[in-house]
């Protein structure tokens, strides 16, 4: 007889990630994979272990609806959805209310839509993996881990915004967000470092999206993100912070729309708009178009600045942890952000950098410099997990 499993979903606007987990004590992984290319051509890639079990192009497949069915599919002939009592998918935005795992019942639903137009790449796409999952999945407990949840308590002074009262009871004000990569680099500093979790630390979480985090001794203090995925540096496609009175100017004086505002500036802003040739780090930094390599120095610019700004709310640093897609691999964009720190005393060393270790700081350097990579879909497992728990 199969063991209970736990099935992870974070579904997006451009990719499907999932996972399985036997529901034991130590809830051992015994699948990952990834959709990718969504709106293009989707690429399923699936490993159990060290084993690739697909890797294969979906031609035929367009939207996240068709993408999921077809994965449920996937894992349904090929035996993994026996024993999935419970599916645990990431929220983006929970919002003032959700701040910690949740059962995903009709109400708490219909309180999760609401918050759909302050993560407009992401919430809608979350809850769509919620109904597709109970339609695949009836009798299994549907669960949210939410991303802003770690960041709730945060001191109110690093949450407020400078507008009158009504709007900030409004729940006008930042939360936060990448919390589930946050809370996994917490706990692996935890275990590494001991209780003080690194002391006064900063997580940069750099993917396609990208934001910093304040921790002081594992929990959150300051983050870039803030009301919504659109704040701090610059990312692939969003354009980051920026003054809002360009806001006003491009409906005001351009004419522009509400929606082609949004567009703008989640969709062929950062990155890809500062180099005119594409949201990609890869991409970016093999070419030589001076545009593009502008576009990476205005990334780095603005990721030490940011740091900087970390660092007096931590009121001095002991550690700092890259992780997420680009913080994980790319170790020139690393060395170029810690050779803008220098002043903070932070010190690589170059060819540990280049292996990618763990440690990439020098022995002497007064920071700490980590590479971790993250495990979202282990803190989603983790969360349902207490859920179950709880229910038995």
């Amino acid at each position: 007889m199969t063991a209970p499993r736990v099935l992870t979903l974070n579904a997006g606007s451009s990719s499907l990630k999932f996972a399985i987990y036997e529901a034991t004590a130590d809830l051992p992984l015994r699948l990952v994979g990834q959709v990718s290319k969504l709106g293009a051509t989707p690429h399923l890639r699936v490993r159990a272990g060290t084993d690739v079990l697909a890797d294969e192009t979906w031609a035929d497949t367009q939207g996240l609806d068709a993408v999921l069915e077809r994965t449920f599919r996937w894992l349904e002939e090929a035996g993994w959805t026996e024993g999935v009592s419970a599916v645990g998918h990431r929220v983006v935005h929970g919002g003032l209310e959700f701040r910690a795992p949740t059962i995903l019942n009709t109400a708490a639903l219909h309180r999760l839509e609401v918050l759909a137009p302050l993560a407009p790449l992401h919430q809608p796409f979350n809850l769509r993996g919620v109904a597709m999952a109970a339609a695949h999945f009836p009798s299994a407990l549907q669960a949210g881990v939410f991303d802003t949840a770690f960041h709730a308590n945060q001191p109110q002074v690093a949450r407020l915004y400078a507008l009158p009262r009504d709007l900030i009871t409004d729940g006008v004000l930042s939360y936060g967000f990448h919390g589930l990569s946050y809370e996994y680099i917490a706990s692996a500093l935890r275990a590494q470092e001991g209780p003080g979790a690194g002391g006064r630390t900063v997580v940069l979480h750099l993917g396609s999206g990208v934001s910093l985090c304040a921790m002081w001794e594992g929990r959150s203090v300051a983050t870039t993100m803030g009301f919504s995925a659109l704040d701090g540096p610059p990312m692939s496609t969003r354009s980051g912070a920026l003054d809002p009175g360009v806001v006003l100017y491009l409906l005001q004086a351009r004419g522009m729309s509400v929606d082609e505002v949004s567009d703008l500036l989640y969709h062929r802003s950062g990155l890809l708009g500062l180099s005119g040739l594409s949201g990609d780090m890869v991409t970016l930094l093999a070419s030589s178009e001076p545009w593009a390599r502008e576009a990476l120095e205005v990334y780095v610019y603005r990721i030490a600045r940011e740091i900087g700004s970390l660092a007096a709310a931590l009121g001095g640093l002991d550690t700092m942890v890259f992780t997420a897609g680009v913080g994980e691999h790319a170790a020139s964009i690393r060395a170029r952000i810690a050779e803008l720190c220098g002043w903070l005393g932070v010190r690589l060393d170059p060819e540990a950098n280049r292996a990618g270790a763990r440690l990439i700081s020098r022995a002497e350097s007064p920071i700490k410099v980590l590479v971790i990579p993250t495990d979202e879909e282990g803190v989603i497992a983790r969360g349902v997990a207490g859920l179950m728990s709880a229910r038995t």
